[in-house]
């Protein structure tokens, strides 16, 4: 096992990022040593799974203890669009069910949590170029209150109780296998599957709304990096900024024009923009960088060659 991680508990296994996360880690550290859990079966097969609703903290507990978990990883969440839609399920699930895996962490003695934050933790007063690591958060939506509060819960049990607690604030992640989740985000994901499909888009955002962005492969590598990462390299512990590419649906379109040079786009900004004006425009995660080497590799050039590959092939093959 890389890192001393032992044997994984993955939450919300069947989300965007952990359908993907999920079989990666697998791959990594062996398919028995990673349980996948969630509210609904994944579309994965390959290792053990338990159904488990994180506000149910015996349940929890009780898989922990049945499998010899030693690390969490912790995707369970309502996003941004659906927490604003139901905003007490948002806290119920953000809130509540992170405090259920940092307390068998603290109880049952367990080696590591990970626990993604978010860009949404910022707001309107944030600094939106370059949004520092040490800043204002005072964000305008339920997801983003419950990820400032995820963020002071990890660092309270960190420096309570030495429960090691990590965690970063994902751009928006853009995946060219889970479908979208929910995110205010996630027009950067539709947009190709329906310019693949029909040629022509309605975006939920303005042209103009640069936001800041990653591509799941890279996801995917910076989870591991962090996960491994050694404890006394980390200066700072639940809340890493975490960027990659940012860019605006202007742009986007422009990338894709020119492997689709018919695509058609039209602007239709809904409640959605109001949560995109809340938020950076660039991320400074230098702090990741030097903590524990955070390095992206696709830029938005490459992310858009390789979504449009993969996504074409599948439609071709009829399983778009």
């Amino acid at each position: 096992m890389g890192g001393g991680i032992g044997k994984i508990l993955v939450t919300g296994a069947s989300g965007q990022i952990g359908s993907e996360l999920t079989p990666r880690l697998r791959e990594v550290y062996g398919k028995d040593a990673v349980v996948a859990s969630d509210l609904r079966s994944p579309s994965f097969d390959d290792g053990p799974f338990e159904l488990l609703d994180v506000t149910d903290a015996k349940k929890l507990e009780a898989i922990v203890v049945e499998y010899g978990v030693d690390t969490i990883v912790h995707l369970a969440a309502l996003l941004s669009a659906s927490g604003e839609q139901r905003p007490n399920v948002a806290w119920n699930v953000n809130v509540n069910g992170l405090y259920n895996v940092l307390e068998v962490a603290r109880t049952r003695k367990l080696k590591r949590v990970f626990n993604p934050s978010s860009i949404a933790v910022f707001g309107p007063e944030t600094p939106r170029d370059k949004t520092p690591q040490e800043t204002v958060m005072r964000p305008k939506t339920m997801y983003g209150i419950t990820k400032v509060t995820g963020e002071l819960l990890g660092n309270y049990y960190h420096h309570k109780y030495g429960v090691d607690v990590r965690g970063a604030r994902f751009p928006g992640i853009i995946s060219n296998v889970a479908p979208p989740g929910g995110g205010t985000t996630d027009y950067a994901v539709e947009i190709f599957y329906e310019a693949i499909k029909s040629g022509r888009y309605t975006c939920f955002l303005r042209p103009d709304s640069t936001l800041p962005m990653m591509y799941m492969p890279d996801c995917l590598k910076g989870v591991i990096q962090i996960l491994e990462a050694d404890l006394s390299t980390l200066r700072h512990h639940a809340d890493f900024n975490m960027g990659a590419l940012s860019f605006s649906p202007k742009e986007l379109v422009a990338e894709i024009r020119k492997h689709l040079p018919k695509f058609e786009v039209e602007y239709r900004p809904d409640y959605r923009q109001a949560i995109a004006d809340s938020w950076p425009k660039s991320i400074d995660d230098s702090a990741a960088r030097e903590e524990w080497g955070w390095n992206p590799e696709y830029d938005l050039a490459a992310m858009v060659d390789d979504m449009l590959k993969v996504l074409g092939e599948r439609h071709r093959r009829g399983k778009l």
